[in-house]
């Protein structure tokens, strides 16, 4: 890093409440959408870790509010987990350092905004979840996140990322993709469309039960991939559940099927393979364990009577992205190699098909789960 980028990090650090002092700051590759930083301080001789991130305003087009969520959230899981116990509070949740103002965040003078949070020491993360007990780990996690939150009034929370699960409107762009055709892949593509058409119900899955308000509206993540839970290094146990940034009123079983989706199946989200792409129903149990040992203490009867079907609703949701991507030639999903996005939506309808089949086994597991 040039000593212009190092002094530019010291003058950013020190526009938030940090009493250390500065000694270097470097650049994470860890995240695919903020910049982020590691910056190291020294205090009383010892040293003290931040991280630093700039927002990415081109994805989250309010930044502000979405640090208005995060610190809504944290505050809130702060004070539950202190009701548990007060020992490693900032290693139990994401702890927001506030900028000279009080503020949640600073915008320089190029527009851009950035926030602080205490780096969480001693802690490691997974990619891919190669045993049961790993799902088993992150459906607890994210089942004790939804459950200290359930209390958390919705409206406290606002919408970040406008409809991103509304299956709807992703039907919708899939058939103007389509339609417009521009890059001439769609007949190449006809037996991908036709299982979308065919299988085009998929999307209205939750649409009576909310209607009739059988499935109220809660805080979830919508960001349940293993990565973000960190793993304190010598217990081997759940810490702290990171990637604020999405966290939006919804269903649980967004977060649910999402935990199904990435944690079922062996296969990477764009093998070429689709051998590959199977349904591990021992994981499957395990992540529901996991889940219900803390979300079963919230969730209405129809919440768990939904469960079993959430993972195709998310995985199919996801097809018609990937797909629609395709169709345009690949405007929002990076693609680094041709075809990418095609492989890629092709997995997840294999997937949604394998989950499918096993719809009735899925289903009579969590019933069993007391």
């Amino acid at each position: 890093m040039s000593e212009a980028n190092v002094n530019s990090l010291e003058k950013l650090i020190s526009q938030f409440q940090i009493v250390a002092e500065f000694v270097e700051g470097h650049a994470w590759v860890k995240g695919h959408i903020n910049d982020t930083y590691i910056i190291t301080c020294q205090q009383g001789g010892s040293p003290i870790r931040y991280i630093l991130q700039r927002i990415n305003h081109d994805v989250f087009h309010q930044p502000a509010v979405v640090m208005q969520n995060v610190k809504a959230t944290t505050d809130h899981l702060r004070k539950k987990i202190a009701e548990e116990s007060s020992v490693d509070l900032t290693r139990r949740t994401m702890t927001i350092v506030p900028t000279r103002g009080g503020a949640s965040y600073y915008q320089d003078i190029k527009g851009n905004y950035w926030r602080a949070y205490v780096f969480i020491e001693r802690v490691n993360s997974s990619h891919v979840a190669e045993k049961p007990k790993q799902a088993e780990q992150v459906g607890r996690a994210f089942g004790l996140f939804q459950k200290r939150l359930a209390d958390l009034p919705a409206d406290k929370i606002q919408e970040t990322i406008p409809q991103f699960h509304n299956g709807e409107l992703r039907f919708k762009d899939l058939e103007k993709a389509i339609e417009e055709d521009k890059q001439g892949r769609a007949a190449k593509v006809q037996d991908e469309i036709d299982f979308c058409k065919t299988h085009k119900d998929i999307i209205h899955t939750f649409t009576s039960a909310i209607v009739e308000g059988r499935l109220p509206v809660r805080i979830t993540h919508n960001d349940t991939k293993i990565d973000n839970v960190l793993l304190d290094n010598e217990s081997g146990e759940v810490m702290c559940i990171v990637d604020l940034d999405t966290v939006m009123p919804g269903l649980v079983h967004y977060d649910f099927g999402d935990m199904v989706r990435t944690l079922t199946s062996p296969a990477d989200e764009d093998d070429r393979n689709l051998k590959n792409v199977t349904m591990r129903m021992d994981f499957f149990e395990a992540l529901s364990k996991g889940y219900l040992s803390e979300a079963n203490s919230f969730l209405n009867k129809t919440e768990k009577d939904y469960l079993a079907v959430s993972g195709k609703v998310i995985t199919f949701q996801l097809a018609l992205r990937f797909l629609t991507d395709h169709l345009n030639g690949d405007l929002y999903f990076r693609a680094h190699r041709e075809g990418h996005n095609l492989d890629r939506a092709r997995v997840q309808f294999k997937l949604v098909q394998k989950m499918i089949e096993n719809e009735e086994a899925m289903k009579s597991l969590i019933a069993s789960i007391d």
